[in-house]
């Protein structure tokens, strides 16, 4: 079932992350992150942080659906859009960096569902109205992915290549940025909320189709960079379990 309030979606959230420890499915890696976001927006929206609280509570409600509703029907072997269904099949590979787990779930969640519920949350006259509040979610986004970024360093300790890999600008695998990808589900909340409701379908598959193509360069971003993940992934830390541990 759908859930309704945020409380609903962290016990959502709380049994997937579980049911994955439990059985040791890379699923769980970017739900035990996603998790503790949605534990920090809560906690920003009890302290007062955002403008709207409720407001906030109805964006992050309808965010977190489409994720669990894409894996519901995933798991039942339902068509979900393009992007999940790219971020859901990775888990069933063994040579994917644990980073690739959390990037192919944020690209998905970030670059395409965002966006959307954030058209979905408020009538189309009034979405300028929650661009604060949606910037906002920026700060409690930067302070988790420096948390997560530190985590990650447990895990996986030669990480650091991707970012020398960066710097030589000719790999976009090491260049996606969380802040950007929001920035970027603000204009594209911005388009839907002009459009009808044809146009706002069309829109989205155009937008399913350009990130489930980010998705895949994120799983396969080529020859060179492909030998780098490999080498990072040798000294990886395997145990899926020990892993969401660490993230949590």
């Amino acid at each position: 079932m759908p859930a309704v309030t945020i409380d609903e979606v962290i016990r959502q959230l709380e049994s997937i992350v579980e049911e994955a420890s439990a059985a040791g499915d890379p699923l769980g890696i970017f739900a035990v992150v996603y998790l503790g976001v949605t534990r920090d927006v809560k906690s920003g929206i009890d302290s007062g942080k955002f403008e709207d609280g409720a407001r906030m509570a109805r964006l992050d409600v309808i965010f977190a659906n489409r994720y669990l509703d894409a894996l519901a029907l995933y798991r039942n072997s339902e068509p979900c859009t393009r992007s999940w269904e790219i971020a859901f099949e990775a888990a069933q590979n063994q040579d994917f960096l644990i980073l690739q787990h959390l990037l192919l779930g944020m690209n998905a969640h970030i670059n395409l569902d965002l966006g959307i519920a954030a058209a979905e949350s408020v009538e189309p006259n009034r979405i300028s109205e929650l661009e604060r509040d949606f910037m906002s979610i920026n700060r409690v986004l930067s302070e988790k992915i420096d948390e997560v970024q530190d985590r990650l360093s447990r895990v996986s300790p030669l990480l650091f290549l991707l970012d020398w890999a960066g710097q030589r600008k000719d790999e976009q695998f090491a260049e996606f940025s969380l802040i950007q990808a929001r920035n970027q589900a603000w204009q594209s909340a911005l388009n839907l909320a002009k459009g009808d409701a044809g146009q706002q379908a069309s829109a989205i598959q155009d937008l399913d189709a350009l990130v489930a193509a980010l998705g895949r360069l994120i799983s396969h971003p080529g020859k060179w960079i492909g030998w780098l993940l490999k080498l990072i992934r040798l000294f990886e830390k395997k145990d899926v379990r020990q892993v969401m541990a660490l993230l949590r």
